[in-house]
């Protein structure tokens, strides 16, 4: 979002009400705060200046620019829509609409204001970099690249066009990812895993995701298959449903079955809260002689530099043969952080605290116990195409009982 802001700004700047020679000093004085990122100031300024002149259709439109640039989007298309109720025969109107647009997401719209901007003035570099970037967002690459080349013919030294293809180069649409786990645990024989996993994004709309468990516990050896599809939709989020069968020996459930929703919301380009992001899901485990349903929530805060901070809760409903059933709550708590960056690879880490029976994969992890749970996790990039993650955790049960967690994952993104 933060270019897309940046490409307004130098739309507005670049725009004839810009280069004039000689601008009204409100003008200079709202750029001015825009480059500092004043933007109370500038509509300060903007408020007083329509209530001197209210049918002034610059002044709305700069104050269209400025909210849309502190990331009042919903405020910013209602004045550029009523600046052309007035008036549609302005292409920075129409492509300063299509940019709220994307901000929103809301790509059919963003591409029909951007067709009218281009109709008005169809010789426009700048125009058509605005089309690449609609056409990038809804997945359409070809169609992203073709526009930028055009801006380029018509204007080979336009910033816009030379910094938005390399960003074309198509992402990764796979991760296949190996990881292994050791449990040392203080009243048992230590317990081991081996896992393998494809997570695949098809479209922006649709992903799926396969994984491959062995679990070896007390000479017994486990495994389970699991599968699970997503729909992505811009407006409500993304939902995910799947499930597991397998091989349990004792150790792991028979079948499981989960759904997930998820959905983000954007808070600010420059505050200290970024964006809020929450999750709730309902996952159920059918074991030989239980039955689970675990009730989870959680909440992601997203910070400046990379930092974000995790809450969950989990409420689960256990059913044993022979007994009722009976509710236990759990929690997690989870600090993420950057902790350097060398060009393209970068390394990340997080510490945890988690209180409660919050795992529910194998046998030892349900029943009636308490627990706290500490540990710390690792992730370096080493390309855009290669990662390693690993962690740690220590638990702590009731009756003195204690487990030692180890993981170690690669990732290949294709």
């Amino acid at each position: 979002m933060a270019a897309i802001a940046g490409a307004m700004l130098a739309l507005a700047c670049a725009s004839p009400s810009c280069g004039q020679t000689q601008n009204p000093d409100w003008q200079a004085q709202v750029r001015q705060y825009a480059q500092a990122q004043n933007w109370s100031a500038a509509l300060q300024l903007l408020d007083r200046e329509l209530a001197r002149a209210p049918k002034d259709l610059d002044i709305r439109a700069w104050r269209a620019r400025v909210l849309a640039w502190s990331g009042q989007t919903p405020e910013a298309e209602r004045e550029y829509l009523a600046v052309l109720q007035v008036s549609k025969n302005d292409p920075d109107i129409w492509m300063g609409l299509a940019a709220v647009y994307l901000q929103e997401g809301k790509i059919p719209k963003a591409r029909r204001a951007i067709d009218a901007a281009e109709e008005l003035d169809p010789k426009r570099a700048d125009i058509h970099a605005a089309r690449a970037r609609i056409l990038r967002a809804e997945g359409d690459v070809k169609g992203a690249r073709l526009e930028f080349q055009v801006a380029l013919a018509l204007d080979p030294a336009g910033a816009d066009a030379r910094a938005g293809l390399p960003s074309l180069r198509e992402e990764p649409k796979h991760e296949l990812r190996f990881g292994m786990d050791n449990d040392r645990l203080s009243f048992a024989n230590d317990y081991y895993g081996e896992w393998a996993s494809l997570v695949s994004h098809w479209t922006s709309r649709w992903a799926t995701s396969v994984a491959a468990d062995v679990y070896q516990r007390g000479g017994m050896t486990a495994g389970k298959f699991v599968g699970s599809v997503t729909r992505m939709q811009p407006k409500w989020g993304a939902v995910t449903i799947g499930g597991a069968v397998g091989h349990d020996n004792g150790v792991i459930p028979r079948s499981e079955a989960f759904f997930d929703l998820d959905r983000g919301w954007k808070v600010s380009e420059t505050g200290f809260l970024r964006a809020v992001e929450f999750d709730y899901g309902q996952h159920w485990y059918w074991y030989r002689e239980s039955r689970i349903l675990a009730l989870n929530g959680t909440t992601i805060f997203y910070f400046p530099r990379e930092w974000t901070f995790t809450l969950g809760a989990t409420g689960a409903r256990s059913a044993f043969t022979g007994t009722g059933a009976e509710w236990r709550p759990s929690g997690l708590g989870r600090l993420g952080f950057p902790l350097a960056r060398w060009g393209e690879r970068r390394l990340s880490g997080n510490v945890f605290f988690a209180t409660g029976t919050e795992d529910f994969a194998q046998v030892d992890q349900i029943g009636r116990f308490s627990s706290q749970t500490y540990g710390c996790g690792l992730r370096f990039l080493a390309t855009a195409r290669q990662d390693i993650t690993a962690y740690v955790a220590y638990q702590r049960r009731t009756q003195g009982r204690t487990d030692t967690s180890l993981g170690l994952s690669y990732g290949i993104h294709f």
